[in-house]
C-alpha cells in the first residue's frame, strides 16, 4: 500500500465527504511540509547528541534543506522525461553540466583567469537554459528513435561525452570573434558573482525586503549565529521557491493536452500514434523542455558554489537523482520531492550523521586498514571491529546503501511511495447531467 493510498484509506476516498480539516491534512503540501518538519526533529535530536550549539544546528538544517531543493529541482525535471514520457534519461548530469558551464563562461570577467563574455548572471543562466535546452535537441532527433534501454546508453554516453569535452585541454582556452573564453579544462572554471551572492545581494536591495533580511540577521547573531549560516538559509529558502515555480510548472504541463498526449506517449506510443499525434514532436519538445529545467537545476546547485570543474559532474550524479525518483514515484511531482527529501536525509546525510553519534556513544576500538582484516574480524565474531571500520569508511559504504535500497524498492515497490496515484482525466465533470441541471440548463423537465 503506496502513502498516499493509506492516506486515502484513513481519511476518506471521496473528496466530497472530507471535512476541511481532512482536506488539509490529506493535501500534497501538508503532506511535503510534514515529512520535511518530522526530518527536521530527527536531525535536531541527533545534533543534540552530538553536542551541536545553536549556530551547528542551525547551520546542519540549512544545509539538509539545501541539498533536499537542489535534489528535488533535478528530480522534477527528470520526472517530466521519465513519469510523463516514458524517456528513459540517465544523462541528466550531462545537460546539468552544460547549463552551469554556458552560465559561467556567458558571466564570468573576461580578466579572470578563465575569461568568460562579462555579462550579467540574468543573461547567463538564460544562456545556460538555452544551451541545456539545444543539446537536448541536438541528442533527440537521433535518440528519440530507440527505445528504453538503447535511449538509456545514448543518454549516458553522451553526458559523458560533454562531461570529457569540458575535461580536455583543446576547449580550455579559445577564441571566438576575437574574444577569449574557455572552460578550464581539468582546472575547472569559477565566477566571482555567483547565483547565490547576486540573489541574496539583490533581495537585500529590496527596501522591504532588506528590512527583514537585515533585522533576521541581526537577531540570528544575537542568538549566535553567524552570518553566514542565515544567508545559506535565505538561499535554501530561495531554492525552496524555484521547487514550487518547478512543480507549478509540471502541473501546468501535465494537467495540459499537451500533458495529456505525453502520458499516452508513456502508456502506449503507438496507440498515440494511431490516433494522429505526432509523437516524435511532443517527445523532442518535452526533452528540451526537461533539458532546460536540467541546466537551470546544475546552475542554482553547482553553480552557487562558485566553481565547478567536469568531475562535480559524474555519473553518479544522474544515479542518485534517479533513486530519489524511483523512491517517491515516478509520474507524480509530490513523490519527486519526497522522494529528494528522504534521499538527501537518510541515503545522503544520515549514514554520516550516524558514524557520528556511533563514534561518539560506542567504544568500538581501533579500525582494521582493510576490507579483507574486517571481514576477517566479522569471521572471528568480532562485530565491533567490523562495525568500527565500517563507520570509517561510511561515505565508501553509503554507495552499498544506496544499492540495497535500490533493489529493496525495485522488488517490493518499483512504483514508489506515492507511484499509482489517480490522475485527473478532465478538469470539467464528464458524468452525464442530471434532472435538474438539464431544466437549470434551458432542457424540458420530463
Amino acid at each position: 500500500m503506496s502513502v498516499r493510498e493509506y492516506l486515502d484509506r484513513f481519511l476518506g476516498d471521496e473528496s466530497e465527504t472530507r471535512t476541511p480539516i481532512q482536506r488539509l491534512v490529506g493535501s500534497d503540501a501538508a503532506l511535503v511540509v510534514g515529512l520535511l518538519l518530522a526530518v527536521y526533529v530527527v536531525f535536531i535530536a541527533i545534533g543534540t547528541v552530538l553536542g551541536y550549539g545553536i549556530n551547528g544546528q542551525v547551520n546542519a538544517l540549512a544545509r539538509l534543506t539545501f541539498l533536499t531543493a537542489v535534489y528535488a529541482l533535478a528530480v522534477l525535471a527528470l520526472n517530466l522525461h521519465w513519469g510523463y514520457t516514458g524517456l528513459f534519461n540517465i544523462g541528466v548530469a550531462g545537460f546539468m553540466a552544460v547549463g552551469t558551464y554556458t552560465m559561467m563562461m556567458v558571466s564570468a570577467a573576461p580578466d579572470a583567469r578563465v575569461p568568460g563574455l562579462g555579462l550579467p548572471l540574468w543573461v547567463g543562466v538564460l544562456a545556460g537554459m538555452a544551451a541545456a535546452a539545444f543539446i537536448g535537441l541536438i541528442a533527440a532527433l537521433p535518440a528519440l528513435r530507440l527505445r528504453a534501454d538503447y535511449l538509456a546508453i545514448v543518454t549516458i554516453a553522451f553526458s559523458e561525452i560533454i562531461r570529457i569535452s569540458y575535461l580536455s585541454s583543446t576547449l580550455q582556452s579559445f577564441t571566438i570573434a576575437g574574444t577569449e573564453l574557455g572552460t578550464g579544462g581539468g582546472g575547472g572554471i569559477g565566477i566571482q558573482n555567483d547565483p547565490d551572492t547576486v540573489i541574496l545581494e539583490t533581495l537585500n536591495a529590496i527596501p522591504g525586503i532588506g528590512s527583514v533580511i537585515g533585522g533576521i540577521t541581526s537577531a540570528a547573531q544575537n542568538a549566535g549565529v553567524q552570518p553566514s549560516v542565515v544567508n545559506n538559509w535565505l538561499y535554501a529558502i530561495v531554492l525552496l521557491v524555484f521547487v514550487v515555480a518547478f512543480y507549478w510548472l509540471l502541473a501546468r504541463i501535465g494537467n495540459s493536452p499537451f500533458g495529456r498526449v505525453l502520458k499516452a506517449i508513456r502508456e502506449d506510443e503507438d496507440v498515440a500514434r494511431a490516433l494522429g499525434k505526432n509523437t516524435n514532436l511532443f517527445k523532442i519538445k518535452s526533452f528540451m523542455v526537461g533539458c532546460a529545467l536540467m541546466g537551470l537545476a546544475g546552475i542554482l546547485w553547482q553553480g552557487s558554489l562558485g566553481f565547478v570543474n567536469p568531475n562535480t559532474f559524474l555519473p553518479q550524479v544522474t544515479f542518485f537523482i534517479w533513486i530519489a525518483l524511483i523512491i517517491g514515484g515516478a509520474g507524480s511531482n509530490t513523490g519527486s520531492v519526497v522522494g529528494a527529501a528522504l534521499f538527501a536525509a537518510v541515503l545522503f546525510e544520515g549514514p554520516r550523521y550516524v558514524a557520528n553519534v556511533a563514534s561518539q556513544t560506542l567504544e568500538l576500538g581501533s579500525s582494521p586498514s582493510t576490507f579483507a582484516g574486517a571481514v576477517g574480524a566479522l569471521f572471528d565474531l568480532e562485530v565491533a571491529t567490523f562495525f568500527a571500520y565500517a563507520l570509517n569508511n561510511i561515505a565508501s559504504l553509503r554507495l552499498i546503501l544506496v544499492g540495497l535500497v535500490l533493489i529493496w524498492l525495485m522488488q517490493n515497490r518499483p512504483e514508489g511511495l506515492l507511484g499509482h496515484r489517480k490522475e485527473t482525466a478532465s478538469s470539467i465533470p464528464l458524468g452525464r447531467p442530471t434532472r435538474d441541471s438539464a431544466v437549470t440548463d434551458g432542457g424540458e423537465e420530463q
